[in-house]
């Protein structure tokens, strides 16, 4: 796969779709992933979804995790959102809808501050604007980040079954994985990548990021936050502030959705997407 670079940094990245640059070639989203996640986790389906409804899909590694670099020492957002416009300039990409989940949504909402020439719309999946009051979760929920998994290298099963777990715990209850599905999930991604210190960078480089309220208000942009009415890990607390603070954003909670990107949301999230983009356009 190809790769994008931000100085020593390199990002892993695949493109869906016609990669044509020229005006005629379609319009490009960027997908960004959350914290310790892999791009898998905006699977191939889910990207094929949005080509079929006539756009580009981008996804990438981000620092840290997968197959990108993993640097040792400390990083900031800013940084992070800098690696997501390295990956539009490595595809040929001038201005794309960009969409980031939980800690990508926060990506998402620095780059759209600090890179407006290069956003078209921007789709903020449950995440939150950094402030304290707006980032809550439930004690279960909590543990799912706090307490670290056991090691794989020790006691493979026990920490898939851990991975599993946590997976219930922050889940979607009305668009449940089958046992199967997670495990498969769980395997697949360990086997591609397996970076638990970078997590621990990804998280100080949110909490250092602060609260973005103030910075959001001054998006000019179309916006739609989607959130999940029973997400446990950043509850909705987090859209709503989100959706407060940037004038215009079109605020989306889902009945049944937690904090995952499973099958049965798939629809509903290209939705979304799609509606940020076709106001875009609208307005363009």
């Amino acid at each position: 796969m190809p790769r994008a670079k931000n100085g020593a940094v390199e990002i892993e990245w695949q493109s869906f779709g016609d990669a044509s640059s020229s005006k005629a070639g379609p319009e490009a989203i960027l997908l960004v992933n959350g914290l310790g996640s892999q791009m898998t986790r905006w699977p191939e389906a889910f990207c094929e979804t949005l080509v079929a409804q006539g756009y580009r899909a981008i996804r990438f590694d981000n620092r840290d995790v997968g197959l990108s670099s993993w640097p040792s020492e400390a990083y900031t957002l800013r940084d992070m959102a800098n690696d997501a416009v390295a990956v539009l300039d490595a595809a040929g990409v001038k201005k794309a809808h960009i969409v980031g989940v939980s800690m990508g949504g926060m990506i998402v909402q620095r780059m759209a501050i600090d890179h407006p020439d290069r956003v078209a719309s921007m789709t903020s999946i449950m995440s939150t604007t950094g402030a304290q009051e707006a980032f809550k979760s439930t004690p279960e929920a909590a543990a799912v980040l706090n307490l670290p998994p056991p090691d794989p290298a020790k006691d493979f099963e026990a920490f898939v079954a851990n991975r599993i777990a946590n997976m219930v715990t922050i889940g979607s209850p009305a668009y449940r994985w089958t046992e199967a599905e997670m495990r498969e999930r769980v395997v697949a991604e360990h086997q591609r990548a397996f970076n638990p210190k970078g997590v621990v960078r990804q998280r100080n480089a949110v909490g250092a990021d602060g609260d973005r309220t103030a910075e959001l208000r001054g998006l000019r942009i179309p916006v739609v936050v989607l959130h999940g009415a029973d997400d446990p890990l950043l509850m909705k607390v987090g859209g709503e502030a989100t959706a407060a603070a940037i004038p215009g954003a079109e605020l989306r909670i889902i009945p049944g959705m937690g904090h995952d990107l499973p099958p049965g949301l798939y629809d509903i999230f290209a939705q979304a997407i799609t509606a940020a983009a076709q106001r875009a356009k609208a307005t363009a």
